[in-house]
């Protein structure tokens, strides 16, 4: 099993699927790092040498911000945010969506489960 940026990706999977399992490495990303290393797209993670696994690895490290590093930038720009209490801030304070979406209806992601009013009828 090959280990790449500290996760474990499956075995028998194409190399470019098997990328995306590390988080901050999507579709795109992952082609452009097969590209850059030379593998074909039809190859699988077990069918890698160990030479080009280490290449693979490098060029995430030196390219990349991927796994831990990317989730503490994106948790701290949030952070900021909230610290400024600009109006994005605010709306990751209370749990609302922050990109403009309604929540009369819908925004159940965010706001979680519905709470029953007191002394509403049901239609």
């Amino acid at each position: 099993m090959a280990r790449i940026a500290g996760v474990n990706i499956p075995t028998q999977k194409r190399v470019v699927i098997a990328l995306q399992y590390i988080h901050g490495i999507g579709p795109k990303f992952a082609e452009k790092i097969c590209s850059a290393v030379g593998i074909p797209a039809e190859r699988r993670v077990s069918q890698l040498t160990d030479a080009e696994v280490l290449q693979i690895r490098e060029t995430i490290d030196r390219d990349y911000i991927v796994e831990g590093d990317l989730r503490r930038e994106v948790s701290q720009n949030i952070k900021r945010l909230m610290d400024l209490g600009c109006y994005r801030g605010l709306r990751h304070r209370k749990g609302l969506p922050v990109r403009g979406q309604r929540t009369h209806t819908n925004a159940r992601t965010r706001k979680g489960p519905a709470k029953p009013i007191a002394g509403k009828k049901k239609a």
